[in-house]
């Protein structure tokens, strides 16, 4: 069947012309032909970008910053200063420190040794595990920096290069499922007319495919020989942090052309469903988007670690009340009583223990007592947390329940000073259940002229079962010896006993699998095998079934080894929907610029009719 045009004509395959793509074309498009652009005048448009001649970039005043990013809390030069600054925002710390400071003077009760060396080592392995997380910090970021990309040299030719050496204006070929290494125009893509497809999870949590076009003056742009002498001229804003909007000009073959986000490839995200694109490099390192919204390393500290500052507070106190008690009881003993003690030569003591100035001595004695009686401020207290959070982080790296198996990713604690807040989220609140889910799409059920079709329960309805069995029992456990009540929930139990019934029978066989055909769990007798040509309203089943096929924007890819096509979609849900038309014997199998064609199992099946 062919829907919206009755001739086959061969030629290329305009996919933004398609309604479905419109969308995507940029509001200046009357601007495509090179008579205008927008309008750069004023502050914050002063970026120039010389296509393809990256030494350009090189010198002032066109020098921009290189594609090296950092997310590292420290340096070499600012760790010591940094961290030592970071230890002593704690309140225990600086009061040891002030301890350790008196414990120099003469009133010190103990030697300085024994204050000194106890807060150097909390400090330093607290240090030490600064210093540990930021190496990791560290390595991460090398590891971005080193990833590889072709970038054309000279000639019509590409090299690997790795991103921290890429430089504004290089020419860059991205190839499928791989990140943009920094802001790109976007020139061509491995259709004809343009189109890729683009996964920004990494910029806003949208696992939701994107469509990003060229402009139409640099389709040619199709291959590496493509860009032998190809040159241009970009100029647009400034960089900035705003992740939806971008503001410049193409200066190409003597002519002008706006460029507005749907031209724009950001960094971070990813080439999905496109064999490969070709683009220009714009903003690198610290100048791209994603960089200019992250934030430096905050300094985090937890609710436990913030709650024991108020505790070491109130110690602190009772530590002050006792010592001045202490100093005044040793002050009126001073004065009342060392006269008295012929034997200690009160006529020619020192300052400290002088009963004509008791006064000094008791204030002398409070030093005294401030620091013998510290070790009511545990110090080691801190030891025990940051060893503990050194082994939780250990653990959750480790954790083989938090590893995913079909990416290969385990979970990675970049930080460990905020643990124990893990867990203790009360109140999620989402724009929409995208958000919480994994964003994969199954066909379960349908409603065709008012039947139900599919005897598969849904994850949703066998937990409402469970939901519902749990709350039976629970008000069985406390409706004993009401006879009223008890009828009451005797009626409820009975439907409720029902529900969960039908939802156990009717569950999927193997709810731990995934179905054999990803996207696609639909199980029942009445549609499938063609069985659908005996309902009362076979018609409308038919229309249900063509409109499957045929209301997408999707892309057919013909996979060698089953002869079946997969579906590059902008959502599962448009692919999900497009399997289950296959599966029911309604195969969309290709596009032309007016036409959709599908391959149906009808009138007989076995013998497809496109």
């Amino acid at each position: 069947m062919a829907v919206g045009g009755g001739k086959r004509k061969r030629g290329k395959i305009l996919w933004s012309k398609l309604y479905s793509f419109s969308c995507v074309q940029p509001s200046t498009l009357e601007s495509d032909d090179g008579d205008g652009g927008h309008s750069l005048e004023g502050p914050g448009f002063s970026r120039v970008v010389y296509c393809n001649q990256s030494h350009m970039h090189r010198r002032a005043p066109l020098w921009y910053p290189n594609n090296c990013i950092s997310t590292t809390k420290y340096n070499a030069v600012t760790f010591l200063p940094k961290a030592t600054f970071e230890q002593f925002r704690r309140v225990a710390n600086l009061y040891f420190l002030l301890a350790a400071a008196l414990s120099l003077t003469p009133v010190a009760p103990f030697s300085a040794v024994s204050m000194i060396a106890p807060l150097v080592f909390v400090v330093g392995l607290s240090m030490a595990k600064e210093a540990l997380e930021d190496w990791r910090r560290f390595m991460q970021d090398l590891k971005v920096n080193s990833r590889k990309v072709s970038v054309h040299k000279s000639k019509g030719q590409f090299v690997t290069k790795t991103w921290e050496k890429l430089r504004v204006g290089d020419v860059v070929k991205v190839e499928k499922d791989q990140f943009f290494p920094a802001d790109l125009l976007l020139l061509s893509s491995s259709y004809e007319d343009g189109i890729c497809y683009v996964e920004t999870m990494n910029l806003d949590g949208e696992t939701n495919l994107k469509v990003k076009r060229a402009l139409e003056v640099t389709l040619p742009l199709d291959g590496d020989a493509a860009f032998v002498d190809f040159t241009a001229m970009i100029r647009c804003e400034d960089p900035n942090p705003s992740l939806y909007t971008f503001v410049g000009n193409l200066d190409y073959q003597d002519k002008v052309f706006p460029i507005d986000p749907s031209q724009v490839l950001l960094r971070d995200s990813k080439l999905r469903n496109t064999e490969f694109v070709y683009g220009v490099v714009i903003f690198t390192g610290p100048d791209t988007k994603v960089m200019q919204n992250a934030m430096k390393s905050p300094s985090k500290r937890s609710t436990i670690e913030k709650q024991m500052d108020y505790i070491i507070y109130f110690m602190f106190n009772i530590l002050v009340f006792i010592s001045l008690v202490s100093s005044i009881g040793f002050a009126a003993k001073t004065k009342f009583s060392m006269p008295k003690w012929w034997y200690m030569r009160p006529q020619h003591t020192t300052n400290l223990y002088d009963p004509n100035r008791a006064v000094l001595s008791g204030v002398f004695h409070l030093v005294t007592a401030l620091i013998l009686y510290g070790y009511l401020i545990p110090i080691s207290l801190y030891v025990s947390i940051e060893v503990v959070k050194v082994l939780q982080a250990t653990f959750i790296d480790q954790d083989i329940q938090m590893y995913d198996e079909e990416t290969g990713v385990t979970a990675e604690a970049r930080t460990s000073n905020l643990n124990e807040e893990l867990g203790q989220v009360v109140t999620i609140l989402s724009d929409k259940t995208g958000t919480l889910t994994c964003n994969q799409m199954e066909f379960i059920k349908c409603s065709i002229a008012g039947v139900s079709y599919g005897v598969s329960s849904t994850d949703v309805e066998i937990a409402a079962a469970k939901h519902m069995a749990a709350d039976r029992r629970r008000r069985k456990n406390s409706s004993k010896g009401d006879k009223d009540s008890q009828d009451s929930f005797e009626e409820q139990d009975s439907q409720a006993a029902e529900i969960e019934l039908e939802c156990i029978t009717i569950s999927r066989p193997d709810t731990a699998k995934k179905p054999s055909i990803k996207g696609f769990a639909f199980e029942d007798g009445r549609l499938m095998n063609q069985s659908w040509l005996k309902e009362p309203e076979a018609e409308t089943h038919l229309m249900f079934f063509r409109i499957l096929a045929v209301c997408h924007a999707a892309i057919p890819v013909e996979n060698s080894e089953t002869g079946n096509f997969n579906y590059e979609a902008e959502s599962p849900d448009e692919a999900a929907l497009l399997v289950a038309a296959r599966e029911f014997g309604f195969e969309f199998c290709r596009r032309t610029q007016s036409s959709v064609f599908v391959r149906e199992q009808y009138p007989t099946p076995g013998q497809p009719v496109e």
